[in-house]
């Protein structure tokens, strides 16, 4: 059997093979920004970057943050610079963003605001189309699978109260 090494220490080496691949030190890379949050007392950004098909983690640090000169928000379409690491402490992959540039509206957030436009041309935002929510309700409805926790949980909490 080989020699057992520490969480730290396997992380600590993929690091080295990540940041040893000459062509992960300086990659860019195109998508779409979500789940967008600005950490105003460190200045740092976290976000994912996401495709139709994948998504990674990304952080921009509050120095290369700075230098963006527009603002930033979910469903973006952007182009990042930067290198892809680890983050030892959670073991987890992600991109590291040192520019940012913007490429458009995202297909994903272009396609919300189609459907959006036509619900709305529809009427279905229109006030009159609105009821009112009662402050408790009658009845609720649970989409689950079959094989989901989801229904047994609401059962338990609707029973408790």
């Amino acid at each position: 059997m080989n020699t057992a090494i520490t969480v730290r220490q396997l992380n600590l080496y993929v690091k080295s093979l990540l940041e040893g691949d000459r062509r992960l030190v300086d990659v860019t890379v195109t998508g779409e920004i979500s789940n967008y949050k600005n950490h105003y007392a460190s200045g740092h950004w976290y976000f994912s970057l996401k495709d139709q098909d994948a998504t990674i983690r990304c952080v921009m640090f509050r120095s290369a943050a700075a230098r963006v000169k527009f603002a930033v928000s979910d469903g973006m379409q952007v182009q990042l610079r930067g290198r892809v690491s680890i983050y030892e402490k959670d073991g987890q992959y992600q991109f590291y963003a040192e520019e940012m540039l913007p490429a458009g509206i995202g297909d994903i957030a272009l396609q919300f605001e189609l459907v959006k436009q036509k619900l709305s041309a529809e009427g279905l935002f229109d006030a009159e189309s609105k009821r009112p929510l009662p402050s408790f309700p009658s009845q609720i409805a649970v989409i689950t699978s079959d094989t989901g926790a989801a229904e047994q949980d609401i059962l338990k909490l609707t029973a408790r109260h």
